[in-house]
């Protein structure tokens, strides 16, 4: 069993091939860099809406940017992502040949640096966006009230069909790639490298040199700028590559606090943090007297509080306990975000329809 699967890892040493391990291990680390921080910017909205509440509404585009700042400098100073240099790997321009590979410390060509970058970066981004628009789009169709017969309504319900088959061939297609990849048989575990025109490859010993000695190599090359737009370019310049480098630092020393946050807030662990966050449970609804005349409760229990009338479709509020009308307490909880009798903080989820043992 252990010859057979040498291959997986000895084997790729030759040719400085990365294992599969090495490239899950470096897509893993991006993939948890994004929920933790994600987390940190609820928290401080949460503690200070008005100060924080920005960042939390834009946080996809202010970590769409920040990533593609750190993924710039990084592509054009070591010819890899920051999660691909910190596991010692980096890209490989496909029409290099192997005796002809140039540094590290060189680059990407323009064409192939810009083809990771949306790879890396605007792909990402639109993903997260449809998934949100799709589970928007569900909440809606779960709960509206619109005609069965709307073609918007028509067009949605077609498009969340299909939507599970698209991404099941997605991810089927990325699957195939590593299985051919862990097999030897491709020498790209994702299709998207295959696209942007590069592998992967480990770092050699050459390149680690070359990119120690850089930044001394830089500083003494530096001229000092002469024209008023060479110097205003200059600033911008190392402005950036500050800002990269500041940014890469920190996410480099706070690594491991990212992967200790993703394990601690994993499925796992979901449990024992609810254990041990979970609010005690609320109180009921204070008892309103029936006798007097009161204006938030209809003597008649058949009677919806909203509309005064004899409830249609009855939905209890999960979160109070009371019922009505659905298309009444639908549209109050839409607007108001609260029930209606107690106030307590009540979403769309929280409604719950009831059904007569007849029907």
């Amino acid at each position: 069993m252990a010859e057979h699967g040498a291959h997986i890892t000895a084997a790729s040493v030759v040719d400085d091939q990365p294992s599969i391990f090495e490239v899950v291990a470096q897509e893993s680390l991006m993939t948890a860099v994004r929920p933790a921080l994600q987390h940190v910017v609820k928290v401080l909205a949460e503690s200070n809406p008005a100060h924080y509440g920005f960042f939390w509404r834009w946080f996809d585009e202010i970590f769409t940017m920040l990533d593609l700042l750190l993924q710039q400098h990084y592509l054009s100073k070591t010819s890899a992502s920051f999660s691909e240099n910190f596991y010692g790997l980096k890209r490989i321009v496909m029409e290099d040949t192997h005796k002809l590979q140039r540094l590290a410390s060189a680059g990407l060509p323009k064409q192939e640096l810009w083809k990771s970058i949306m790879f890396l970066v605007l792909l990402p981004y639109l993903k997260v966006k449809l998934e949100k628009l799709v589970s928007s789009l569900r909440e809606e169709d779960e709960y509206s009230i619109h005609p069965p017969s709307s073609r918007w309504k028509q067009f949605y319900r077609a498009f969340l069909a299909a939507y599970p088959f698209v991404s099941m061939a997605w991810e089927g297609w990325f699957f195939v790639q590593q299985l051919g990849y862990i097999l030897g048989k491709a020498q790209h575990h994702s299709p998207l490298l295959r696209l942007a025109g590069v592998r992967l490859g480990r770092l050699t010993v050459q390149d680690i040199q070359a990119l120690e000695h850089r930044p001394a190599e830089a500083s003494m090359m530096q001229q000092p700028a002469r024209g008023v737009g060479e110097k205003i370019k200059s600033a911008l310049k190392k402005a950036v590559g500050g800002a990269a480098f500041s940014l890469s630092t920190g996410l480099s020393v706070g690594v491991f606090f990212l992967q200790f946050l993703e394990w601690w807030y994993s499925s796992e662990n979901q449990e024992t943090i609810k254990s041990l966050t979970a609010l005690p449970t609320p109180p009921p609804p204070v008892h309103l007297d029936y006798n007097s005349d009161s204006p938030l409760l209809p003597k008649m229990k058949t009677v919806c509080p909203l509309c005064r009338k004899t409830r249609v479709n009855d939905t209890v509020l999960a979160t109070s306990g009371y019922v009505f009308c659905y298309r009444c307490v639908f549209n109050y909880v839409r607007s108001h975000q609260a029930c209606p009798i107690t106030g307590y903080p009540t979403e769309v989820q929280h409604l719950i329809k009831l059904y007569s043992p007849e029907n």
